[in-house]
């Protein structure tokens, strides 16, 4: 009997005969992951109780986790291979030994050394994957969160928030985001007929680039690929004080359809969240799920955080999750079946789905706006091959090609829009897939108020550090995509006030008599047209949104859009103050379990679950309804 048939008997338990250990061996093999991790999961067993029966199999020592040493420092060159890192040495009780974390193969030749050369070398002792992990973040700490800070700035220089964001550019860019609103609300009234070109560009075209979004159809996805050629997934979940959260997101978490033994859910907590790491640490009896503590450092924002787990991550696909998300079940297997279909594709965005739509007017209206960004928007821009600014959860990347990117942005608070810009700049294409992660929508003002001043906030970074340097930016995009940059990012910031103001010029000539038919002046009528263009433009998107997402029970909320666009406007000032006083300020949105956010009868009929139904079902066979 072979040694590699040996070591599966162990592992899979006493009594196994050889032909059953033979045949779990080559299903292993097929499947391309290593027979450790393969036996973790389909024994549904511990990493640390296989890699027991490894060492027992082997004659070596085994420790369940390696005794803290303190910081020994791990060299900061190193940092972007900890992932691959199976073995160190280290001091135990004035003694050398080698602790190793091997995959199968790697037992085996250790057993034969060990039996070959009983008395050379080090004593060495196996410890689970797991545990060789937490060591070496504990060991090399200082430096993964020095890498999360500047890795990025070292790839981007002239594009780092961090480097490019200084007091005098943020407060001058401020006065000149208000300044252009001003010019172009007021601008054509005193004459300025050489403003007008400006005033079509960022006034009107975001609102043809919606009604050219709606002529599109829905292209649908590719089949799916056979389980036994899938990759390696990372799926990391930035938490922070969300110890609430933790028995929803693990029970969703849980559910995605894909290979267990291909699957790695990290959760990337803050150690300032003692709760939320214990919460976490009692559901690590799934072998796919793993912990990974951040240190208490600045900035405190989820870029730093998922910067920081970036280099321990082993898929070759990765995707964000945050703690409120109910990602499809078939998700991973659908967007591994997109990138497979375009070896081009870098990134793909999945639809964000709001759930609560119908509750109050904040998260039907919010529903609305989510409709239309991941159902009708995105999806056209990405067909269109133009700067996606990408959502903050649900998007997949490979893996290397974000590592080369520097990962995410530690000090951008909306690290996801920065990031597709990033991609546009290295002419990597973006796509979107129809499979849906559900999520709730704040129902209180406060929360609401404080999520939409980060947003803004963040676009208001992205925007100034890519145009810091316009030749750069030319360059990477050319013209056509410099100017749509210019629509997508900066339509965002001036919508809402140009939203404000125009609405103030009306309230202003109506009460001075001058709205008066047949003798409206040009301008009023102007900003009447303008008004009502962008409003209907934008009801329609989200209407056409909706009906793609099921949600069409929502479509009468749409009609106080307006209104909406007006809070908008309160958190756009909001954000302005924050940018100039605060850049680097991150707002932590409180989250709901789902429960919580359903709407009550008061809301009208129990529709809320529907459309993640339709959302689930939109392609039948291949993708799970939800249990």
């Amino acid at each position: 009997m072979s040694a590699a048939t040996g070591l599966m008997q162990a592992l899979l338990g006493p009594g196994t005969p050889p032909d059953v250990a033979r045949a779990a061996l080559d299903e292993a093999l097929l499947s391309e992951v290593d027979p450790l991790h393969w036996c973790a999961t389909h024994l549904r067993v511990p990493d640390a109780e296989v890699m027991r029966r490894a060492a027992d199999w082997a004659g070596l020592a085994f420790l369940d986790a390696v005794p803290r040493l303190g910081d020994s420092g791990a060299e900061p060159e190193r940092i972007d291979r900890l992932a691959d890192i199976r073995m160190r040495r280290i001091a135990l009780q004035d003694r050398e030994i080698v602790i190793a974390a091997p995959d199968f193969f790697g037992v085996i030749r250790m057993e034969e050394f060990r039996r070959k050369y009983p008395t050379q070398g080090p004593a060495i002792c196996l410890i689970p994957a797991p545990a060789m992990r937490e060591h070496l973040v504990a060991e090399a700490s200082a430096a993964l969160v020095e890498s999360a800070r500047q890795t990025m700035a070292r790839h981007w220089p002239r594009a780092a928030a961090q480097l490019e964001l200084t007091t005098p550019m943020r407060h001058a860019f401020a006065c000149l985001l208000l300044a252009l609103a001003a010019i172009l609300v007021v601008g054509p009234m005193t004459g300025f007929l050489l403003l007008m070109p400006l005033w079509l560009l960022l006034v009107l075209i975001p609102s043809f680039l919606r009604l050219a979004a709606l002529c599109l159809p829905v292209a649908p996805d590719p089949q799916l690929g056979p389980l036994a050629d899938l990759p390696v997934y990372t799926v990391l979940v930035p938490l922070r004080d969300e110890a609430h959260m933790v028995d929803q997101l693990c029970a969703c978490l849980g559910g995605l359809d894909y290979p267990a033994e291909k699957l790695e859910i990290i959760f990337v907590v803050e150690s300032s969240s003692p709760e939320t790491v214990a919460s976490v640490r009692r559901h690590l009896d799934d072998p796919r799920f793993s912990l990974l503590v951040v240190p208490d450092a600045l900035p405190r924002t989820k870029p730093k955080a998922l910067s920081f787990a970036l280099p321990l991550c082993r898929g070759e696909f990765l995707v964000v999750y945050d703690a409120e998300d109910r990602p499809a079940p078939g998700q991973l297997r659908q967007v591994a079946a997109c990138f497979d279909r375009d070896p081009e594709v870098a990134c793909v965005q999945a639809r964000l789905v709001i759930d609560n739509g119908g509750r109050s007017l904040l998260p039907s209206l919010f529903a609305g706006e989510y409709a239309a960004l991941f159902s009708v928007l995105l999806p056209a821009l990405a067909r269109w091959g133009l700067v996606m600014p990408l959502g903050g959860t649900s998007n997949h990347f490979r893996t290397t090609t974000l590592r080369a990117l520097g990962g995410w942005d530690s000090f951008n608070v909306t690290e996801d829009a920065d990031l597709g810009v990033r991609l546009a700049r290295r002419h990597l294409r973006c796509a979107t897939c129809l499979s849906a992660t559900l999520e709730a929508a704040p129902t209180r003002w406060s929360v609401w108020l404080g999520q939409r001043t980060r947003w803004m906030k963040g676009w208001m970074q992205t925007y100034v550090v890519h145009n810091r340097h316009m030749p750069e930016l030319v360059s990477d995009l050319g013209w056509r995509g410099m100017l749509m940059l210019q629509v997508v990012l900066l339509g965002m910031l001036l919508a809402p006030l140009l939203h404000a103001g125009f609405l103030i010029v009306l309230i202003v000539h109506l009460l001075t008599g001058q709205l008066a038919w047949p003798m409206v002046e040009p301008w009023p009528l102007a900003c009447i047209v303008v008004l009502v263009v962008g409003d209907t433009c934008a009801i329609a998107t989200n209407l056409v949104g909706l009906s793609r997402t099921g949600q069409r029970h929502l479509w009468a909320w749409q009609a106080l859009l307006p209104v909406y666009w007006v809070l908008i406007w309160l958190a756009t000032q909001r954000a302005m103050r924050e940018f100039t006083l605060r850049p680097f300020h991150w707002f932590k949105s409180p989250h709901s379990t789902s429960d919580e956010t359903t709407p009550g009868p008061e809301a009208g009929p129990p529709r809320a679950t529907e459309p993640a139904h339709h959302v689930y079902a939109e392609n039948p066979g291949r993708v799970e309804t939800p249990a």
